[in-house]
């Protein structure tokens, strides 16, 4: 949720969600409060993948943890031609995600699976481990104090040599409350520490509107 949105929206969002409670995320959607639904796969991940020059994955399994309508599900899907999921906490999200889906008629489309689960109680074996996971908007919806476990599943869900894309949005001004949390590029440092290494961190040319001076986009590879 940019600068853009209305104050009482955003008052709304951050009165609703409880981090305790998963349940507080589908409200929102059942009362179509959702801020941060863009509708469309963004512009800056489409830069990413198609002009960035890195040697993403074509083959293997991609994730996209706190999907919501799966924009960038599809489109990763379609442009890498991986198997791609995409989770979400709320029931109403993968509803409104598989809507999308089955009506866009976009190529990989059916490559495409939701899941509703829990990202941080979610275990794959490690012959199942994803080639690509994108973060966009879910790190910046979790509590500051789970940015660390965040790192960690990270690391236990992605293989050796498998990228991590993290769209870090919105950048806004400081604030002790969220979601939104307040979200700078280096707050990806410390939990990614270890176990990743960063290969890209670049502001993107390409931005909708709506992200223009609040995003920059960082690649790392798992180690």
């Amino acid at each position: 949720m940019a600068d853009h949105v209305a104050p009482e929206i955003r008052e709304k969002v951050r009165n609703t969600v409880k981090p305790d409670d998963h349940t507080s995320w589908d409200l929102l959607w059942k009362q179509n409060v959702t801020p941060w639904d863009a509708g469309e796969s963004q512009p800056s991940l489409i830069e990413l993948i198609e002009e960035s020059g890195i040697d993403f994955p074509r083959n293997g399994k991609a994730l996209v943890p706190g999907c919501g309508t799966g924009y960038d599900v599809v489109y990763l899907a379609g442009a890498l031609g991986l198997q791609t999921f995409g989770m979400d906490i709320s029931e109403s999200a993968v509803d409104a995600a598989n809507r999308y889906r089955d009506a866009s008629g976009a190529p990989g489309a059916d490559k495409v699976v939701y899941l509703k689960d829990d990202f941080f109680k979610y275990k794959v074996s490690d012959d199942d481990r994803f080639d690509l996971i994108m973060d966009h908007t879910f790190f910046c919806a979790i509590p500051p104090s789970l940015r660390p476990e965040w790192g960690r599943r990270m690391a236990v869900l992605i293989k050796p040599g498998g990228y991590l894309i993290t769209i870090c949005y919105p950048m806004l001004p400081k604030v002790e409350t969220g979601p939104p949390y307040y979200l700078r590029p280096d707050h990806y440092d410390e939990p990614l520490s270890g176990a990743f290494e960063k290969v890209y961190d670049k502001v993107p040319l390409k931005s909708s509107e709506s992200h223009k001076d609040k995003e920059r986009m960082l690649v790392w590879k798992r180690k």
